[in-house]
């Protein structure tokens, strides 16, 4: 998923290097981190068929992502007097997210014709664009892919949160440009996250279908109240309220927060909880909203000290990644190619998921969002444009599989068994 790390110290010294492009900054917020690697791990574990609610991570993911950019959003809207740099915004944005997105939509396209099933290869060539076009979870309303049900067939299934928040990147800013300025600012945008959230809740509960809730978990209206809770959690009037609270009540509540979240995850079921679409997700992105504000009030209490050690943090930080290679790598290394299955082949997955996105930080993330100077500004435009129009070549390139195939021969069923 695509979350705007909080900077560790290597990357704050990459940052100090002299650079005509500013930015703002924020203090580094170690738990953050931990958080997100917990996230990172639900997903995982329920990708792999042993942790039911750890499909939440995502709405972890979520609150996460809106309440880091809505800090660093307002930040440069005081230090400016209002004035939000759009360009800027969106090109930093581009280069934390797009360059490993390009690898790997393009790696699991050759990887999946090479050693995938015809069927999957047919569905990643026809859902590859609309994950480039940042619009894979519209796509999979439209074409009326069930989340919980489909999931298997199709390789890039896992993207439809990335084209959310990349439309919440797109959107979210814009507004804030109208209601971030003069006195009063911070005021003005909390009411407008507050009334998004509630209106975003209000339409998932109206739209929710008992027999397929995909249309309300994969829109990005009526999943926005994840975001804007994490965005209203970064506001002032929010951050002043929880700077009331001592470091004991903030440790106490983060403790209390964190148990409450995480016993949720243990009974929460995804489509077989139909509670989750009435409020239940509302009541977790509130939750974990408040866990964030506690954790950035009071980082250093036992549930910060927990969340900041070092595992949880390592996972954290490639947690984007690992979010995108986890899942192509989940549906080609299958049982049958592997020869395991329960836990040595969980294992095998998840070690192949981190090796694969650690080599994607260090050699494609990083690179370019710190240490590429031709990826900013005009010559990262046209890089930009040259990538997309890379992929498309190869998506024109790989056949489509011939009609039928890979499918069952109806002809030899009465000879099964007989």
């Amino acid at each position: 998923m695509p979350l705007p790390a909080t900077p560790s110290p290597a990357h704050r010294r990459a940052r100090a290097a002299p650079s005509p492009e500013p930015r703002p900054t924020r203090r580094h917020i170690a738990p953050l981190d931990g958080l997100r690697g917990l996230a990172v791990l639900g997903v995982l574990f329920f990708h792999a068929g042993h942790f039911d609610g750890g499909f939440l991570g995502v709405d972890l993911f979520f609150v996460l992502s809106g309440f880091l950019i809505t800090g660093l959003l307002l930040k440069e809207a005081r230090a400016r007097g209002g004035r939000i740099d759009l360009l800027a915004f969106w090109g930093r944005r581009a280069r934390r997210l797009l360059p490993a997105l390009a690898v790997v939509l393009a790696a699991t396209l050759l990887l999946v014709w090479a050693l995938g099933p015809p069927n999957l290869l047919r569905y990643a060539l026809d859902d590859g664009p609309w994950v480039a076009a940042n619009l894979a979870n519209w796509h999979f309303v439209a074409d009326r892919v069930g989340y919980w049900d489909s999931a298997g067939t199709r390789v890039f299934s896992h993207l439809w949160s990335i084209a959310v928040e990349e439309q919440f990147y797109v959107v979210w800013p814009l507004v804030l440009c109208l209601v971030a300025r003069g006195r009063g600012a911070g005021r003005r945008v909390a009411a407008v996250a507050a009334a998004g959230a509630v209106a975003s809740l209000v339409l998932m509960v109206v739209l929710t279908a008992p027999a397929d809730t995909t249309r309300v978990y994969e829109g990005t209206d009526t999943r926005a109240f994840s975001l804007l809770l994490g965005a209203l959690a970064a506001t002032e009037p929010a951050t002043r309220l929880v700077s009331r609270l001592g470091e004991r009540a903030a440790g106490r509540w983060s403790l209390a927060l964190a148990a409450g979240i995480g016993a949720y995850w243990v009974v929460a079921d995804g489509q077989n909880s139909p509670s989750l679409f009435r409020g239940g997700l509302f009541l977790h992105a509130l939750a974990a909203a408040l866990l964030i504000a506690c954790l950035a009030r009071a980082p250093r209490t036992p549930a910060g000290r927990f969340l900041a050690a070092a595992p949880l943090r390592r996972l954290g930080v490639v947690s984007y990644s690992l979010y995108l290679w986890h899942w192509p790598v989940y549906l080609l290394l299958s049982e049958e190619r592997l020869g395991l299955d329960g836990a040595p082949r969980t294992a095998v997955l998840l070690a192949v998921s981190v090796a694969l996105a650690h080599l994607s930080k260090v050699l494609v993330e990083d690179p370019v969002r710190f240490r590429a100077r031709w990826a900013k500004g005009r010559t990262g435009a046209l890089a930009l444009v040259a990538v997309f129009a890379a992929l498309a070549a190869l998506w024109a390139a790989v056949p489509q599989p011939r009609t039928g195939e890979g499918s069952v021969d109806v002809t030899r069923l009465g000879s099964v068994g007989g």
